[in-house]
């Protein structure tokens, strides 16, 4: 099985965090910088881990009232 791909905006200053935050989760996912100034991230999910990894982004925009928004 291959990735999945997510692409995703936010702010910039909050990138290196959300790759931080992310990453600490051994194996799940890997965050790239696809355009520092439009802020925009990739997220490379493990096979059977997009659903821990959507519930994780979705606990950053709740608890710590971060903006971001699926790129489709």
């Amino acid at each position: 099985m291959q990735s999945i791909r997510r692409s995703f905006v936010t702010e910039r200053s909050k990138i290196g965090y959300i790759r931080f935050t992310i990453e600490s989760y051994d194996g799940m996912a890997l965050v790239t910088t696809i355009d520092p100034q439009k802020a925009i991230i990739e997220l490379k999910i493990s096979p059977g881990c997009e659903g821990m990894v959507l519930e994780l982004m979705e606990a950053l925009r709740r608890d710590e009232g971060l903006k971001i928004m699926e790129v489709t």
